[in-house]
């Protein structure tokens, strides 16, 4: 597994050096778990990893995936300990900072962002790749798409690359996205985060290339097994193709293996699938019930209420005439 080199100088920032070549990568199994969505397994991996001997790069990087698949287990609270020092590296202050945005009300989260920006503004840590890549996911969820786009546009490592192409896709500029996967292909054509981009892209692409998207995904799961994050992609792709009755059982898995039942992603696809299917007895209802309950700060939801709020006025003004 080869990395994108960070450099502040003139070289290439995509050349690969013969120690990054010789060396074996020790933080190989952790990444694929994190990336992949393993969160759990990627922990376990992490635990492990603490016991060899490591460089100190090596050690930070590690320290952070671990942190970083607690906060998508939602474990917000040992983030925020652990990142509470002012000791601490920019990237671990940052990840407390994605913490708090995660845990805090939304009506309060425009705060969380101001000091994100406090921390991106000062010259000791602005150049840290780590720092830029949370700074990107946090803007992201604040659904601030510029800002997040220019924390990682330089795509000055593999991850800033595959979040380039995330955002790319986000706008409809495929063109940009695909540019994006070439770049990262260039590094590292075999890497997972090169075979998720090119899956993401060929939905983004529509119904002429979920097949492909789907076919991608499902090798990952064969390799590494699958996951809520996996199978929940391919229940997109699968619905993209329009093959609702495969995207249910993608999903129907991700509830019943994954703990999909209180996952905000599960429950919205489920009900574009269902309503494809036509299914009825409420079903749609129930899943929309826990989205409305458990997931109230989810786009999905926030749609939702706003569209039954405007429909429910309208309603009223025929009912009072």
């Amino acid at each position: 597994h080869l990395q994108l080199q960070n450099t502040n100088n003139n070289r290439n920032p995509f050349r690969i050096s013969k120690e990054t070549m010789a060396e074996p990568d020790e933080l190989y199994t952790l990444r694929a778990q994190y990336w992949l969505g393993h969160y759990t397994l990627a922990l376990d991996e992490g635990r492990s990893a603490a016991r060899r001997p490591m460089p100190p790069h090596l050690k930070s990087e590690r320290e952070e995936l671990m942190l970083r698949s607690q906060l998508a287990l939602g474990q917000y609270d040992k983030v925020l300990s652990e990142g509470a020092s002012s000791d601490k590296s920019p990237a671990v202050q940052a990840l407390a900072v994605h913490a708090s945005y995660l845990s805090t009300a939304p009506e309060a989260r425009g705060a969380v962002v101001d000091n994100l920006k406090v921390l991106l503004a000062n010259p000791a840590s602005a150049s840290n790749t780590s720092l830029q890549l949370t700074a990107c996911h946090i803007f992201l969820a604040a659904n601030l798409l510029r800002e997040a786009l220019q924390c990682v546009h330089m795509g000055l490592t593999m991850e800033h690359l595959a979040m380039c192409v995330q955002i790319y896709i986000k706008i409809d500029r495929l063109d940009l996205a695909r540019e994006s996967l070439n770049l990262l292909k260039q590094a590292d054509e075999d890497s997972i985060l090169a075979q998720l981009t090119s899956a993401y892209i060929a939905i983004g692409q529509g119904s002429s290339r979920s097949d492909d998207a789907v076919h991608i995904l499902a090798g990952l799961s064969e390799q590494y097994g699958p996951s809520l994050m996996l199978l929940n992609c391919m229940a997109v792709a699968n619905m993209v193709g329009a093959k609702y009755e495969a995207a249910e059982g993608n999903l129907k898995e991700a509830m019943t293996e994954f703990g999909g039942e209180n996952d905000a992603d599960t429950l919205v696809n489920l009900v574009v699938c269902s309503q494809h299917l036509g299914r009825k007895g409420g079903e749609v209802e129930k899943y929309l019930s826990v989205l409305k309950m458990g997931c109230g700060d989810h786009p999905f939801v926030q749609g939702l209420v706003q569209v039954e709020g405007a429909f429910e006025r309208e309603a009223n003004k025929y009912m009072t005439a």
